[in-house]
């Protein structure tokens, strides 16, 4: 089995169910709404489905031992499991790139980054050992 292959089997099973609870929330609201309304809506259909979450996870990046910025996580599913929340025409490079540095400071190796656009877009990134031994 290759890495590709690996990084694809990572928590397969909790991305495809909030990718499937992506999928009900985008086909009940339809699109032309917030991103805030989008995470409300995912929030609780993700309780809904009894999935442990954390919605505005607070993410501190660090920097020589110091803080150096804060942010916050759309949605932080099970403590494994990244979620990134767009309401945008399409998915860009700098979308993925939030994603992956968010990876990064959570030591998280997986990521959902869905949209609910024009029609609903995801895009499933993994940031592993391997790739961070290939990103330095």
């Amino acid at each position: 089995m290759n890495a590709d292959q690996d990084s694809r089997l990572i928590d397969s099973e909790l991305t495809q169910q909030v990718i499937g609870i992506f999928y009900s929330v985008y086909n009940e609201l339809g699109r032309g709404f917030s991103e805030g309304v989008y995470e409300n809506s995912m929030a609780i259909a993700l309780k809904e489905e009894g999935v442990p979450f954390a919605q505005q996870y607070p993410l501190t990046v660090w920097f020589r031992d110091k803080p150096a910025g804060e942010f916050r996580i759309d949605l932080m599913v099970d403590s494994r499991l990244v979620v990134e929340l767009k309401a945008v025409t399409r998915l860009t490079r700098a979308h993925e790139a939030q994603v992956i540095n968010y990876l990064k400071a959570t030591g998280v190796q997986v990521g959902l980054l869905l949209n609910f656009g024009d029609r609903p877009e995801f895009k499933r990134l993994v940031f592993t050992d391997a790739h961070k031994q290939t990103h330095r």
